[in-house]
Parts: structure tokens; sequence; C-alpha cells
């Protein structure tokens, strides 16, 4: 475990915008840090929303690859998806919220988009995550028929009364040396753009991150590409950080002081 003492001592003096932020991984796992959350968009969640003022179950699908699947976590719990339904029930004490884990080692828009039907649709969710676009960037995928099939998944989740989070790419030294990486971004970003669903950016997430000193390399596993566990922890409180607000909870989290 990397030791952050440095960095909590870093905290104490620093203050105002940008300032670090201490959480509690579970499990008895060590103190971890995470940067505080730049200003992002607000979530439009009409179905998840709903759900959760009727009282019904809260039910979300995280539809993806690795990053999903929890490659290079320590155990399934820590993975986003495990970590973003603790956070949620947490912030929701009224509500109960279910992630189910949709994510699928190496595989892309079009592996995806095949099983949409059956890994989300069936399933009846009020909300998908699907993050994707990863893999395709370092395959070189065609930026047109990226867009394409992301486009046809969005409208058949928004045609069966589904609210879309599209979830963009981490920043590590395997997807930044992919050149089609930025591309791919761009056209993820204009399906949300044009579809009218929401976009989660871990790649602008990271960057202001960054911006403040914590540097891709805290939150990237040692394979050089997915996250390690406070990559998938603080990426997680992002989301569900945003989720809770989208859904009138307050927005302080209670895993963060």
């Amino acid at each position: 475990m990397m030791n952050f003492a440095w960095l909590r001592s870093a905290v104490r003096l620093a203050g105002g915008v940008g300032a670090l932020l201490m959480t509690l991984v579970p499990n008895g796992m060590a103190n971890m840090v995470c940067p505080a959350d730049p200003a992002l968009p607000h979530l439009k969640l009409p179905h998840f929303r709903a759900a959760i003022a009727e009282g019904s179950e809260g039910l979300i699908v995280a539809m993806g690859s690795s990053s999903t699947e929890g490659a290079m976590a320590s155990d399934a719990a820590h993975t986003y998806p495990a970590i973003l339904q603790a956070a949620l029930n947490r912030t929701l004490p009224g509500a109960h919220i279910a992630v189910i884990n949709r994510g699928i080692g190496g595989q892309d828009a079009p592996e995806e988009l095949a099983r949409l039907d059956a890994d989300a649709i069936a399933v009846h969710p009020q909300l998908v995550v699907w993050q994707v676009g990863a893999n395709g960037a370092m395959r070189h995928a065609d930026p047109t028929n990226f867009y394409r099939l992301v486009r046809q998944g969005v409208t058949r989740l928004r045609d069966a009364g589904i609210d879309v989070i599209l979830m963009d790419n981490q920043r590590s030294p395997r997807v930044l040396a992919a050149v089609e990486h930025i591309v791919l971004e761009d056209e993820l970003r204009d399906v949300a753009r044009d579809t009218g669903v929401n976009l989660f950016s871990r790649s602008h997430l990271m960057d202001a991150w960054s911006d403040e000193g914590a540097k891709p390399g805290m939150f990237t596993a040692s394979d050089g590409l997915h996250h390690n566990d406070l990559g998938y922890w603080c990426i997680s409180q992002s989301l569900a950080h945003q989720i809770a607000a989208a859904v009138g909870a307050p927005i302080a989290m209670s895993s963060r002081r």
C-alpha cells in the first residue's frame, strides 16, 4: 500500500478550493485520500429519481469492460460497482440501492451492444452506467462506427425507459499511449450531447485531480492500465456524489470528512 503520510500533511496546509479530503476505505484497509471533486455537470436521472421517491428499489446496471468488472482491484468489494452500491445506500438510508456488475474484460462497444438487451434491459433497471471506449482506443476502433454503436445502445436504453450515464476513459499510461483515446472520448461526449444522456467523465475528473497535484499514477495499478483500489474508490465516490445529488439527497458524502 502506498504511503500517503506526506499527502495528509499537505492537506492540513492546503485549504481552499481543491483541498484534498480524507476518506476511509472499508474492510479495515489503511486510510486513503481522494481529491476534492471539481465542479461537474448536474446529472439528469428522472427514472431513477422517481423510483427512489416512490420507495422502490433503485436498480443500477454497471455495463462495461474490465474497469467495471474490477481488474486489479484487491477483491470484489473494491470494484467500482460494489463501492458505488455501498456509498449510495449509506447516503440514501431510506432507500435500497442495488448495483449489478455487468463488466466483462476485453470488451468494448461491439460486444457490449450485443449483450445490452440480456445483461441490462432485461433486468429492468432505472439506470445504466455504461463505461466504454478504452479497449476501442487501444484497438484503433473507427470513431464513426464507435459513435454509431454507442448511440444505438443509448437509444435502446432510453426507449426502454432507462436513464443512462456514459463513462469515458481513465487516465493511465496504456490508454494515453493509444492516440485514438482522445477521439473516442470526443465521440462519447457527442453521443451524450446528441441523445441528451449524461456523461461522467473520468478523463476530466482525473485531469482536474492532476491539476491539484494528485497525478494519475496515484490511481493506477501496476499494469499501467486499470485503477488501483484508490482509483476505484475515488471514482466511485465522485459518481455516488453526483447520483445522490441528482435524486435530491444531501451532497456531502458520509464517507468523506
